[in-house]
């Protein structure tokens, strides 16, 4: 247990948080990057606007953005990236470094816990860099006040000395750019939010644009891939580019063992449901909450905690890892009275809808 994780409401939720992620890694339709992906995802990841597939509204607006800054031959405003893990924020935050042709410096927000961790990168930093805080609303509230200065006017407040002796001195900044990513715009504190220029919110992709990515992929990895294969693998995979490369590779060793290395239609999905990954993306920890909620409850209504237990997973872990989806693809409903299972839920199990005025 990290120090300070079982002091107060802070440390509880970092706890909560981080093994959420835990469970989270854990599946095949992740949308977190799980453990030995790094490497993967480098090798995948576009290196300029023009290769990055989808986001177009994002990239186009960018795109004038970047060229802007560049022709006054200063820094690019501060960028905040939002949305649902795996959509290409960091991908997008090393673009921008890439167009303006300048360095690319990376933390995360958990990552800085003092405000001497603070100090070090950014007095570090060489004029025009690009400085990449993942998981930006994680960081501790003591420390933002540390980057409002440093946003604003590029300067750096240091308290040097204690009690009555200390005195601040001020450090001069070189020109920068903060680019944010966050997965929770609602955690971000507004003072924080608002010293951000530019503003960009990713969505999930369409099914034909995560198929490209597939098919670009392909080429990467040096695996044959027919449309209609990346068509059913793009199909699976939540809308999010990294799912559907990570299903991509479990594809592709699928492929290698028991056909003839193509990934077409049929193979991908013979993989797939190899691999537990229904036409509608669920896997299997889905479908398990869906048939609970379904048949043991009959439909709901029914508390968190309740289907905590039956399901065998913590509450956080149904709410940050399990729920999203299914709410967001109309399978589950949160009421007052609880978790509610809606007909679609009832018609992708195979199971008879309720008659009459029911629960819906």
């Amino acid at each position: 247990m990290t120090r300070g994780a079982t002091a107060g409401p802070e440390g509880a939720g970092r706890i909560r948080s981080d093994a959420a992620a835990f469970a989270a890694a854990s599946r095949v339709q992740s949308t977190q990057a799980t453990a030995g992906e790094e490497e993967l995802e480098r090798s995948l990841r576009p290196r300029r606007i023009d290769e990055f597939i989808g986001q177009q509204k994002v990239k186009d607006q960018l795109a004038i953005f970047i060229e802007a800054a560049r022709r006054r031959g200063q820094p690019l405003d501060h960028v905040l990236f939002a949305g649902p893990p795996g959509l290409g924020k960091t991908s997008l935050a090393q673009i921008v470094a890439e167009e303006l042709e300048v360095p690319f410096v990376m933390t995360a927000g958990p990552a800085l816990e003092r405000k001497g961790d603070v100090a070090a990168f950014l007095t570090a930093l060489e004029p025009h860099s690009v400085f990449f805080v993942d998981e930006i609303h994680r960081l501790p509230r003591a420390l933002e006040e540390t980057f409002y200065p440093a946003m604003e006017d590029r300067k750096l407040p240091i308290t040097v000395g204690q009690g009555a002796g200390a005195r601040v001195v001020t450090l001069d900044l070189p020109p920068f750019t903060l680019v944010g990513a966050t997965t929770r715009t609602g955690l971000l504190t507004t003072p924080l939010r608002d010293r951000f220029g530019v503003f960009h919110r990713l969505e999930h992709y369409e099914t034909e644009e995560l198929a490209s990515i597939v098919r670009r992929s392909a080429g990467i990895l040096g695996c044959e891939v027919q449309a209609e294969g990346a068509i059913e693998i793009a199909r699976r995979s939540r809308g999010t580019p990294r799912v559907a490369n990570r299903l991509l590779h479990r594809v592709r060793d699928f492929a290698e063992v028991k056909a003839d290395g193509r990934i077409t239609e049929v193979v991908a999905a013979e993989a797939l449901n190899l691999f537990e990954v229904d036409a509608e993306g669920l896997d299997r920890l889905d479908r398990v909450l869906l048939e609970h909620v379904c048949v043991k409850f009959a439909g709901g209504p029914v508390g968190l905690s309740t289907l905590a237990a039956a399901v065998g997973e913590a509450e956080d872990t149904i709410e940050d890892v399990i729920e999203p989806y299914l709410l967001g693809q109309g399978f589950l409903q949160r009421t007052p009275r609880g978790r509610v299972a809606t007909p679609a839920a009832f018609e992708h199990l195979g199971l008879a809808v309720p008659s009459g005025d029911g629960l819906f």
